[in-house]
């Protein structure tokens, strides 16, 4: 057993990275919508640059702030094309932990693609809170969008855990009173994720069970 585990009734996750492998995605839909723009940012760029905050690729390419909203639209139109799956055992994780502990989802992608991928995938019943990006009015890793999931739920902090893949994950919910557990994902943030020293770095989503336990069980 982990010498270390996490009481709590409520684990809410961040999606992309995190229970969805979505950055090959991810990245094509940026390709597509550089090219599109005209603007030369490479696959490297975007891997050096990236951040859960799209905006601040933005500013990396130096796309002016007028465009912002056509990028927008652009990478979403790109997007669709893709077909993004399931990190390996999170569906598992999820029917596992969903019959001890209260779920959800806080993350940074936009609430119609987040939405519809957690109904295509069948996990509408699990998640009793999601907040996305156009639902708090700063993003990661600010702590507003974590607030308003503990607003919704009317949970405690202390008895939350908060799982991502990204430095700005660590950072939100340190900064919103709930203890934070990192997983190492697809994404290029594995160096900036152990340099926020979460309390926990998981390898895999999989390994997550084994270092939680429900109030119930303390």
């Amino acid at each position: 057993m982990p010498s270390r585990r996490f009481s709590a009734r409520t684990i809410l996750f961040d999606w992309d990275g995190t229970l969805l492998n979505s950055y090959a995605a991810d990245v094509a839909a940026y390709l597509a919508m550089f090219t599109a723009l005209e603007i030369k940012f490479t696959e490297r760029d975007v891997a050096l640059h990236y951040s859960p905050n799209w905006y601040r690729i933005y500013r990396a390419a130096l796309i002016p702030r007028s465009k912002w909203l056509e990028a927008n639209r652009l990478w979403a139109r790109a997007y669709k094309l893709e077909s993004p799956s399931l990190l390996p055992g999170a569906r598992g994780i999820l029917r596992r932990l969903g019959l001890k502990f209260r779920l959800g989802i806080v993350s940074s992608g936009s609430r119609v693609r987040v939405r519809r991928q957690i109904r295509e995938f069948n996990l509408q019943n699990y998640f009793s809170v999601c907040v996305c990006s156009e639902d708090a009015r700063h993003k990661k890793p600010h702590p507003a969008p974590l607030q308003l999931a503990l607003k919704r739920l009317r949970a405690d902090p202390d008895h939350c855990v908060y799982i991502g893949d990204t430095a700005e994950d660590i950072e939100m919910a340190r900064r919103a009173g709930v203890r934070a557990i990192g997983v190492l994902g697809p994404f290029p943030t594995a160096a900036r994720i152990r340099a926020a020293k979460p309390e926990i770095l998981l390898k895999s989503i999989g390994d997550l069970p084994r270092y939680l336990q429900s109030d119930k069980e303390s």
